[in-house]
């Protein structure tokens, strides 16, 4: 778009970089965060890219994010790690614990990890899409604060509830990655539609009455829909029970906002790690058979069709206002990186 900013990867992450420490955040934090946000703006939603990154250096800065957590992570059973996140990033608990929950399922052929205390998640795709680049299928699950109803006129009981899944195909192509919110739509959409002055969907959102709207600035004040009603909302619970069911994070009728106070939202995610068969099999192989024959029928597979596996060094484009935002933070870093 012609309000885009396009920087080159290097200038890029600096950038995002010196942000997240003008924003308070450790170095073991702004790395984790900086390597999600750019897997993000290159293969996941752009939305939960370098725009999202705003709601993180905020949350650093006024306190919803602790800027120098020490994450706690236990093995509770031998192919099971636990993590209390100690109200820091989602993404740091899950590095620290990503060579030894690879190792477990590659051992016992399934592995789970779970964390509990943590901001929101982020691209929830990063976190199988990190599993399938190690030749391992994943799922994973995360909540937030509630603005999801389970019927229209109802209260706000879920969040968005994604779910992600992802599967290694082998022969340098990039991994099948789904990553869906149980919701109508991500909350992150509302946000931009909201920002750019559009409208939404009808049936994607109900204002604070509780009736269908199409204005995102009511939406805002509203709650989201599930997609395909009460199908969607029992994934939403099934999600819910995933991530603050299995971790013991809030449950997202009691998670404070993720984008205003300054309160953790404190919440769950669950990732479980699994071998795509026994060594030697067949099954990356035949994965890949079916994702191109499902292709020549014209099936859209999420993450693979028209994904070539970029290069690291592609430019990466932001919106201008995002940019100015990520700038400002940046300029309050006077110190070094390593």
């Amino acid at each position: 778009m012609a309000d885009d900013v396009e920087l080159g990867a290097a200038e890029a992450e600096d950038l995002a970089l010196r942000a997240c420490l003008g924003a308070g955040a450790n170095p073991a934090s702004a790395r984790s965060l900086v390597d999600a946000t750019v897997s993000a703006a290159r293969f996941g939603s752009a939305a939960v890219g370098f725009p999202h990154l705003v709601d993180y250096l905020n949350s650093f800065r006024e306190g919803r994010i602790n800027c120098d957590p020490a994450p706690v992570v236990s093995r509770t059973f031998p192919a099971y790690l636990s993590s209390d996140a100690d109200r820091g990033i989602a993404q740091l608990g899950f590095d620290l614990a990503f060579q030894d929950f690879v190792a477990a399922a590659r051992t016992f052929g399934i592995a789970l990890f779970t964390q509990k205390n943590s901001y929101t998640t982020g691209e929830l795709g990063y976190y199988v899409r990190r599993l399938a680049l190690e030749g391992l299928s994943g799922l994973a699950a995360t909540n937030a604060n509630a603005m999801v109803v389970a019927t229209a006129g109802g209260p706000a009981v879920y969040s968005t509830n994604p779910i992600a899944f992802g599967f290694p195909l082998g022969d340098g192509t990039p991994p099948l990655i789904i990553d869906q919110s149980s919701s109508a739509t991500a909350y992150v959409n509302i946000v931009a539609a909201a920002a750019e002055g559009r409208s939404i969907p009808k049936g994607w959102a109900v204002d604070k009455e509780g009736a269908d709207t199409q204005d995102a600035e009511k939406a805002l004040l509203g709650a989201l829909l599930p997609f395909g009603g009460r199908k969607g909302a029992n994934v939403a619970l099934l999600v819910e029970m995933l991530s603050a069911g299995i971790s013991g994070g809030s449950w997202s009728l009691d998670t404070p906002s993720f984008r205003t106070g300054d309160a953790s939202p404190a919440v769950g995610l669950t990732v479980i790690a699994m071998m795509p068969g026994s060594e030697g099999s067949d099954h990356i192989a035949r994965a890949h058979d079916q994702i191109r024959r499902l292709e020549e029928l014209g099936v859209h597979v999420p993450g693979v069709s028209g994904r070539p596996l970029r290069s690291t060094e592609q430019p990466l484009r932001m919106p201008r206002a995002v940019f100015d935002d990520i700038s400002r933070f940046a300029s309050d870093w006077s110190g070094g990186i390593a």
